[in-house]
């Protein structure tokens, strides 16, 4: 199974993705892992890499397709993959796909955790680190009666930059406004599932497995595609 991870900042796909990955034994293919691991090696491409994450700048879609094709030729990935955090833009999609349909492959699903703007606010602007001890909380599991005191250290905890309320705000608008033409790419070909984000990671993790039985079911094994083209 090919499978394609899409949500915004806070919907908790990440969490999601990690748990299927390793239910269902397919690589989970991220793109911060797969930069980093390309940047450790010695490679061109690895070069290239490492001088855009140590200048602080974007990587290109170019070089990210780069990766992502370098990834994916990796045997580990013959029976399938799950990608999280590729694509991001409806180009980068375009080079997926093509990259898969020179195998004779197709991404199977993509699974889009949905989650409601304020919710996201809520999750994300009440995140805190602990400066001492390295732990994340959130405000809402800290014990009553202690601020906002690390519940292992006692250290007082910090909020990042990036999670107060109006960056919090603007992170979505920027999220929604770059990923909305990959969402309507993904649904226009029938591919795009969408997953209610609310409720414990229990219960979206079993939302999750009812689509894709679901997807089994009214499709039938697709899987055997590849073993029948080959």
């Amino acid at each position: 199974m090919r499978l394609v991870f899409l949500g915004p900042p806070g919907a908790g796909k990440g969490t999601q993705a990690v748990r299927l990955a390793v239910e269902r034994k397919l690589p989970h293919i991220s793109t911060g892992d797969i930069l980093r691991r390309a940047a450790a090696s010695a490679s061109d491409l690895g070069n290239q890499v490492r001088r855009y994450l140590e200048a602080g700048e974007l990587v290109p879609d170019a070089v990210m397709n780069a990766v992502v094709e370098a990834r994916l030729r990796e045997s580990d990935c013959d029976g399938g993959f799950l990608l999280d955090g590729f694509p991001r833009t409806e180009v980068q999609a375009e080079v997926l796909d093509g990259l898969l349909a020179g195998r004779r492959e197709a991404v199977d699903v993509v699974l889009y955790v949905d989650v409601p703007r304020e919710e996201l606010i809520r999750r994300l602007s009440g995140r805190r680190l602990c400066p001492d001890c390295g732990a994340n909380l959130h405000v809402d599991s800290l014990p009553p009666g202690r601020g906002e005191q690390c519940p292992s250290c006692g250290a007082r905890l910090r909020q990042r930059s990036d999670d107060r309320p109006e960056t919090v705000a603007n992170r979505l608008e920027v999220y929604e406004r770059t990923t909305a033409p990959l969402v309507r790419y993904y649904e226009d070909r029938g591919l795009l599932r969408r997953i209610g984000g609310l409720g414990t990671p229990d219960e979206v993790y079993q939302r999750i497995l009812a689509v894709l039985t679901a997807g089994r079911q009214a499709h039938g094994p697709r899987s055997h595609r590849r073993e029948v083209a080959c």
